[in-house]
């Protein structure tokens, strides 16, 4: 199949399971939105604050790290301790 749209791989495979006719819509969409963004809002809201003490060369380390990354060190923590608490933190050994 030619790719005229530039569609990334992800896009050609949804593409190609909507012209299947495996791809079903939703019944009362808006509805369904309104829940997934109220699940969503009320999962990522960020309502308590945390104190911790932690060395020196660890803090440098980490605001390194999340500098690399882009993002504050304190998204790289609580992204860290997210997934630690989640089970999708893999320990590396």
């Amino acid at each position: 199949m030619k790719n005229p749209l530039k569609l990334d791989r992800e896009e050609v495979k949804i593409l190609q399971e909507f012209e299947r006719g495996e791809l079903t819509s939703i019944n009362n969409f808006k509805e369904e939105q309104r829940q997934l963004e109220k699940d969503a809002h009320n999962f990522l809201q960020k309502d308590k604050r945390i104190n911790i003490r932690i060395s020196s060369h660890d803090l440098e380390t980490l605001q390194k790290k999340a500098a690399q990354e882009g993002m504050p060190y304190q998204t790289l923590i609580s992204s860290t301790l997210h997934k630690f608490v989640t089970g999708k933190l893999k320990s590396v050994e």
